[in-house]
């Protein structure tokens, strides 16, 4: 099954800022689009604005003005539902509310066509739910586009229970001829980004509802040390308090309230209050005019330590040795059985986050996972309160003097990049499981939905299969509620990289 032709008419219902990035998209692929809206006039307005944005377009020569101009001749808003007869294909991005969906599309079955393709835009409604109320389902097909449309190159194509495979196939190269990148899913709760992304907020608004360290810090160290473009509270702000805890609420309630999906108390907070990110003013942050943004919190200079004693190869983090040598600090090598650490001069030890508390041990200082040890500007250090101040010095001072800004946290089990790209690789893990997406798929849609730095799979197969279980397996004996909780699928991805063979 291959995309539509371009000389099939392509029908946008609902005209606000989405309907009219898709309606941009297919009218520059090539194809004559019709706009409506069911408020009057609503459908003139886009098609004007359309043709701004097509005009800024060729001002950046990113158009031809004949381009442009053979453009907007393709362009028809129209008033009423009748005029999508004829239609290809009919895309919805209107109120995320079932009723109106599933009333909208049985009234363009009595106008298209019964080989138009219909699909929806949702982001967190069920598509089987929405399709399940049309005479001919398996016709219905979600594309979820991301914001803005005309930029962001990643379509969610989302297979219901009863969708197709003609119909979601010709969705996917419909989709690709638009130069979108498309991903194929099923019909599961969040789709992939969605579902996915949960534990980049959730694990972020658990440290600081645990006291262990603020907005700002939390944000910075997913930043400089974890290689995110944003930070969670930023990027709330951003999209909006009320929007992306709408999203998580959703995912949560269609999980059954699965534990891992938990929504955040902090959060529910700030929508209650009206709080929610830079359209209204304020948000974690304040986004008035003139107003200053908090600092991260950045530890003052300490003293390198003269050696360290290397015990084992450290893992994931094993490139610090290099950076630490570089740095003319000597390198001291001892076998131990078991060991994965640096033992500081003053019998403190520095380990890396592993889902254990700092609190269970005597002299442990605990740093963050990071993306490159070499490239992060940031390293983020926890200690109990029973930690002698001179092992922290000593820590911080070791990685200030590999050219870092150390930020001390509180004694927050897994850190915050640790913890954070554990669930998610446990997330994605047990999604391709369950026959979601592919692993491919997964990584392509969490690198372009999310601008993620590397997608869930090639993080893992970074750190080791079994590294994320380890981890979480630690934070679920700490924290037995379940949201840390490994999945089976995780388990099993774990031990099919030992490739056992021995029978029990």
């Amino acid at each position: 099954m291959t995309a539509l032709d371009l000389s099939s008419p392509v029908a946008v219902v609902g005209t606000g800022t989405m309907g009219q990035g898709i309606a941009q998209v297919a009218l520059v692929a090539g194809h004559p689009v019709r706009l409506y809206d069911a408020a009057p006039g609503r459908a003139r307005e886009a098609a004007a604005a359309i043709g701004a944005r097509l005009d800024r377009l060729v001002e950046k020569e990113r158009l031809t003005a004949a381009g442009r101009d053979a453009a907007r001749a393709r362009l028809l808003p129209v008033e009423e539902l009748a005029g999508l007869t004829g239609c290809a294909l009919v895309v919805e991005a209107v109120l995320e509310r079932l009723d109106v969906k599933q009333e909208l599309f049985r009234a363009l079955e009595d106008v298209v066509p019964d080989d138009c393709l219909l699909a929806t835009n949702t982001s967190s409604l069920s598509v089987t739910a929405i399709g399940g109320a049309l005479r001919l389902p398996g016709r219905f097909v979600g594309l979820h586009f991301f914001n803005p449309a005309p930029l962001l190159p990643l379509v969610e194509v989302v297979s219901g229970s009863a969708t197709d495979v003609t119909s979601a196939t010709r969705a996917y190269e419909t989709a690709r001829a638009w130069g979108k990148t498309p991903v194929a899913c099923a019909d599961t709760p969040g789709f992939i980004v969605n579902r996915v992304a949960r534990p980049f907020y959730a694990e972020a608004f658990a440290v600081y509802e645990s006291q262990g360290a603020d907005p700002a810090t939390i944000d910075a160290v997913l930043r400089e040390s974890g290689g995110f473009r944003m930070g969670p509270f930023e990027l709330t702000d951003l999209i909006g308090q009320d929007v992306n805890e709408s999203v998580t609420h959703s995912v949560w309630r269609s999980f059954f309230q699965d534990a891992r999906f938990t929504p955040s108390l902090a959060q529910r907070r700030l929508v209650e209050s009206g709080r929610l990110g830079r359209k209204t003013g304020r948000g974690w942050y304040d986004h008035a005019d003139g107003a200053k943004r908090p600092e991260p919190h950045t530890a003052d200079p300490a003293e390198p330590p003269a050696y360290v004693i290397a015990e084992g190869d450290l893992g994931p983090a094993s490139e610090l040795l290099a950076l630490i040598r570089e740095a003319g600090v000597e390198v001291r090598e001892r076998d131990e059985d078991g060991g994965t650490r640096l033992v500081l001069p003053g019998g403190g030890k520095l380990v890396l986050a592993d889902g254990r508390t700092t609190a269970e041990f005597r002299d442990v200082v605990h740093f963050d996972l990071a993306l490159d040890y070499r490239g992060a500007k940031r390293i983020a250090l926890s200690h109990a309160r029973h930690t002698s101040p001179a092992a922290v010095a000593e820590a911080t001072g070791l990685f200030q003097a590999l050219g870092k800004k150390v930020s001390v946290i509180g004694d927050v089990p897994g850190m915050i990049v640790a913890r954070t790209v554990a669930r998610i690789v446990d997330l994605a893990v047990e999604a391709v499981a369950r026959g979601v997406a592919t692993e491919d798929d997964v990584d392509t849609a969490m690198r372009l939905g999310v601008n993620y730095p590397l997608g869930p799979f090639e993080w893992s197969r970074r750190l080791g299969r079994g590294w994320a279980g380890e981890l979480l397996d630690e934070l679920h004996g700490i924290d037995p509620s379940g949201r840390c909780a490994p999945s089976l699928a995780l388990h099993q991805y774990a031990c099919a990289a030992d490739e056992r063979e021995d029978t029990p």
